[in-house]
């Protein structure tokens, strides 16, 4: 990868909706080789998908909750219960296993603290932990979806 993929990744990130033909423009390309390029990045996983990124407080999901979740059980069985069971649940909108005392960690959107209370009682009726935390979001102070591409090899 190099400087002109990375100039080209960081546009799509901003904007997905770009034409090829501006895309170029800005990364000193023409159009075609510029399409090349984009194909190419897709064909090697780098591009996962191109999304619509939707304003949480107009669909009245404004709230956020952290979960961190702790369990007695650590089996690959188990596991795929659990990632089933959350991914049974819209609501729950990232997933993660942690290291450290934490085990898992969740974030959840929801209007309000009683739409969140509904998420947790679907969540433990369908799987066994032994502690749940639960952390509502105060303040969003930084929010992105654009990942440093400096990195990039």
């Amino acid at each position: 990868m190099d400087a002109i993929d990375r100039k080209i990744l960081s546009l799509l990130q901003t904007d997905a909706t770009l034409a090829v033909a501006e895309i170029a423009d800005r990364v000193g390309l023409s159009s075609t080789p510029c399409w090349r390029r984009i194909q190419k990045l897709e064909a090697a996983g780098v591009i996962t998908r191109r999304v619509a990124l939707l304003d949480p407080d107009k669909l009245n999901v404004g709230v956020t909750v952290f979960v961190a979740i702790r369990t007695n059980e650590h089996s690959a069985e188990w596991l795929e219960h659990f990632q089933r069971a959350v991914d049974d649940i819209p609501e729950i909108v990232e997933f993660y296993r942690m290291s450290g005392e934490i085990d898992y960690l969740l974030r959840a959107v929801v209007p309000d603290i009683a739409a969140y209370d509904s998420v947790y009682r679907r969540l433990i009726e369908r799987v066994r932990l032994a502690d749940v935390t639960s952390m509502f979001a105060m303040e969003k102070i930084k929010s992105t979806t654009v990942l440093p591409v400096t990195y990039a090899k």
